[in-house]
């Protein structure tokens, strides 16, 4: 049996409501970590009842994926708790900077000074730069702006820096000698077709990470990027499921869990010279060239 002597350490987690952020929270419990999640339900266009009826269905695309998000975390906890674990949530707007520190100070006081640190949380809407592609369909595409340039950038890479930066200011007040940061990308960061700001803001995050990896290593540290392939987290529509199932090489679309394993993997001891990395988990759906 492996040990990844992940036990008590302490894990903040955003994003950790639903989808992938939620499994890496029960995945670190299952390993006796203590798990404080942070998570933000922002402004929807669908209403109560649309996103029930969306979750009851269990039919993908952008309903099911807007009722996740809305979720709270509460359920989560309970679990985990439930289950013998150590859980703490908290709904904290990342992309307001003072909320950062704060969100340290109540982890420390909840469960303790961060230990390994999971950047999960993501901010999406579609945007293009060509107007043939403008649409009204599903959550909608619209001409790229301002406004949307800053909002994907606030959340997606200025919020990972900021988390980063408080996480190693607090790590070398405590003169701590072990610390893992992770911070979720996208496969697609290279480029995404009418999703260009989500995708600028991703592939920024990974730039951020690797120059993370490069100066905090010297004080026991590693930072790594996980990629992920298509994961049914709600937004995958039956036909996108069906072309994802017949064109990856392991045959099927993704889970959280999948994602989740390879985070607990890159926190663990067994990734200890493990830094600096971009590892794409979406079986075979792309490979690095």
């Amino acid at each position: 049996m492996i040990d990844t002597k992940l036990k008590n350490k302490v894990v903040l987690i955003s994003g950790a409501n639903h989808g992938i952020g939620a499994a890496a929270a029960k995945a670190f419990a299952a390993q006796g970590a203590k798990v404080f999640i942070t998570y933000y339900r922002g402004a929807c266009q669908y209403s109560e009842d649309e996103l029930l009826e969306a979750e009851k269905s269990g039919i993908g695309g952008d309903k099911l994926y807007r009722a996740m998000q809305q979720k709270s975390a509460d359920p989560l906890v309970d679990d985990i708790i439930s289950n013998g674990g150590f859980a703490f949530a908290q709904e904290t707007d990342l992309s307001e900077p003072k909320n950062i520190f704060e969100l340290f100070d109540l982890c420390e006081e909840k469960l303790g000074p961060v230990d390994v640190l999971v950047n999960n949380h993501t901010y999406c809407s579609l945007e293009t730069f060509d107007p043939s592609l403008v649409s009204s369909e599903g959550g909608g595409i619209s001409l790229t702006s301002a406004a949307g340039i800053d909002k994907h950038h606030a959340v997606n890479t200025r919020a990972y820096v900021l988390m980063m930066s408080e996480y190693l200011n607090r790590f070398l007040e405590r003169m701590a000698k072990w610390g893992r940061i992770i911070n979720t990308s996208t496969d697609a960061a290279a480029a995404h077709t009418a999703n260009i700001s989500y995708a600028a803001s991703k592939h920024a995050i990974e730039s951020y990470s690797r120059s993370a990896a490069a100066e905090m290593g010297k004080y026991g540290i590693t930072v790594n990027i996980v990629s992920p392939g298509p994961i049914q987290t709600g937004y995958l529509e039956p036909k996108d499921v069906d072309n994802i199932n017949k064109n990856t090489p392991l045959g099927r679309v993704g889970e959280p869990d999948d994602i989740a394993d390879v985070m607990v993997f890159l926190a663990s001891e067994q990734a200890r010279w493990v830094t600096g990395q971009l590892i794409y988990v979406g079986g075979g759906w792309r490979m690095h060239q």
